[in-house]
């Protein structure tokens, strides 16, 4: 029995087979990709939403504070005063840090320093 002869493909059809096994490639890349995503994604949605609580918190707690200070001086200075100079401190701690964050930021993504 004679074997029948191999038909050889053309480079062009090889380059297109080639091409497209590549796209499927790709897109069950990116699909096991998205799978993977979604999947750490809804795990996280957990412990975003106990980030969220805290943060919600620790932002009640400042102002719990800066309300406790508040009154704590206005026995010393006066309810306005006491409230001004709150207000000013905590403004003045606010940009402190976020000129910190900006130049920190500058450096990282290699702006002007």
């Amino acid at each position: 029995m004679i074997a029948p002869e191999p038909q050889e493909e053309s480079v062009g059809a090889l380059f297109g087979r080639l091409v497209e096994d590549g796209k499927s490639f790709a897109r069950a890349e990116i699909g096991y990709y998205r799978v993977l995503l979604t999947g750490k994604l809804g795990e996280a949605s957990v412990g975003i939403g106990f980030g969220v609580a805290a943060f919600a918190l620790a932002c009640s707690a400042v102002t719990a504070l800066l309300v406790g200070l508040i009154l704590s001086l206005a026995t010393l200075i006066g309810p306005g005063l006491a409230t001004l100079a709150v207000v000013i401190v905590t403004l003045s701690v606010a940009g402190l840090l976020g000129w910190f964050a900006y130049k920190h930021l500058m450096r990282v993504f290699g702006g002007a320093s």
